[in-house]
């Protein structure tokens, strides 16, 4: 089996297939992943083969229109005139990353998996092969059950739930301009009414969906039709070359697990959030691993209480901490998890509020403590409870037996492997 895998965005996005990948190749398989140039290193340590894309909206992370709306969460009035200008300068930056992915089409693949984030199913058309979509969140699926958990609405009557997911599907249509004009002017396929519609086949057959977060921290439909696949959480092991850099592992037996503190690509206000952070570390009396990211804390230095690095393996720091201090970001959120550690989650935008809310529905975190209401005393309260409130500890470890337990990649490899021996591949 040849997969051609197609992702974009940070490292949120592209490490889950980078997962997959690995998963593929130990199973016999063949995989090519095809994502921003800048993950072409990480590819590469874990011997992937690797198909690098433009950068695209990835260049907004450092932007202040961007950043802004980060800051808002897109809420209120400002909020969605940010995100709407955001959204039309994201339109130029995904033509050059759609222009990468056609000249980075695998020829010989037998399938095509996919993030909601770029219309590879345009491709697997033009290659004559099933397109699957990979979810790394609930949300892109409808259900009357629950509204959509990426989109920021005050709780709505149950029978409105359904109607919360057009939200999503206009999010994709409004990139059908750029989507139509790479598939007739590049991939040369004619337009065809419904071809931006990720679930489903031109001939209205449902694609297959893999799920790659557990069922037992977030809710399902089990009225949901058999081609949507639940996998549990996609979990990438630290690569074999690589050791943690020795001043992370002195600080480590300096004394008491610290507590990690991280927010990834999420900047927004990064030098007030690392005010706040390192103020909130000594109001609490603890010792902290600071990840900066993609610039999600800034203006931070080294203590004797507190280390900053630029990243290091979730799933080999993660089980060094006391707790986990992090934004909400699906893959962050199922590392956190894994590693039986209890959480404090900060939510910005998208699917993070949801992720946070799960975390303390489940009993692994205290309530969220959203980063438009951040403040030193908020984050040392949270953080404070985590580290000292045993039923926390007990209720994330017994969760984190259960989600590796899982193998999500193992199981997505299973069903893709039924899938294709159904489609005759």
């Amino acid at each position: 089996m040849k997969v051609f895998l197609v992702t974009h965005g940070t490292r949120g996005d592209v490490q889950p297939f980078l997962a997959l990948a690995v998963a593929l190749r130990a199973a016999g398989h063949q995989a090519r992943l095809a994502a921003p140039a800048s993950f072409a290193a990480q590819a590469a340590e874990h011997e992937v083969d690797f198909a690098p894309l433009d950068e695209g909206p990835n260049r907004l992370l450092d932007d202040p229109a961007a950043r802004e709306a980060i800051e808002t969460g897109y809420r209120g009035v400002r909020g969605k005139i940010s995100a709407l200008r955001t959204l039309r300068r994201i339109k130029p930056l995904m033509s050059a990353v759609l222009r990468d992915l056609g000249r980075a089409a695998w020829r010989e693949a037998d399938v095509v998996v996919h993030s909601p984030s770029l219309p590879a199913q345009h491709l697997a058309e033009l290659l004559g092969v099933p397109a699957v979509l990979a979810t790394l969140q609930p949300g892109w699926v409808p259900t009357a059950l629950f509204p959509c958990p990426m989109v920021p609405l005050p709780r709505l009557p149950e029978s409105l739930n359904r109607a919360t997911y057009l939200a999503v599907s206009g999010t994709l249509r409004a990139h059908a301009g750029v989507a139509n004009a790479w598939r007739t002017g590049e991939l040369g396929l004619p337009v065809r009414r419904g071809g931006h519609d990720v679930l489903h086949e031109a001939d209205g057959a449902d694609r297959l969906v893999l799920q790659a977060f557990s069922p037992h921290v977030t809710l399902i439909d089990p009225a949901w039709p058999e081609s949507v696949r639940t996998t549990g959480f996609w979990y990438l092991p630290a690569a074999a070359s690589w050791s943690p850099p020795p001043r992370l592992s002195q600080f480590l037996v300096d004394g008491p697990p610290p507590v990690y503190i991280g927010f990834g690509s999420m900047a927004g206000q990064a030098r007030r959030t690392g005010s706040i952070v390192a103020e909130a570390v000594r109001r609490a009396g603890v010792r902290a691993v600071l990840a900066t990211g993609w610039g999600g804390i800034a203006a931070v230095e080294d203590s004797p209480e507190v280390l900053v690095i630029e990243a290091a393996p979730h799933d080999w720091l993660f089980p060094r901490m006391s707790a986990v201090v992090h934004h909400g970001g699906a893959g962050t959120t199922g590392a956190a998890l894994a590693a039986g550690r209890p959480q404090v989650v900060c939510p910005f935008v998208a699917d993070q509020p949801h992720w946070a809310q799960r975390m303390h529905a489940v009993g692994v975190a205290p309530a969220p403590v959203p980063q438009q209401r951040l403040t030193a005393e908020r984050l040392a309260t949270a953080i404070t409870a985590a580290v000292q409130n045993g039923d926390l500890a007990r209720r994330a470890g017994e969760l984190g037996r259960v989600v590796r337990a899982e193998d999500g990649v193992t199981a997505a490899v299973r069903t893709l492997e039924e899938h294709l021996a159904g489609e005759g591949k």
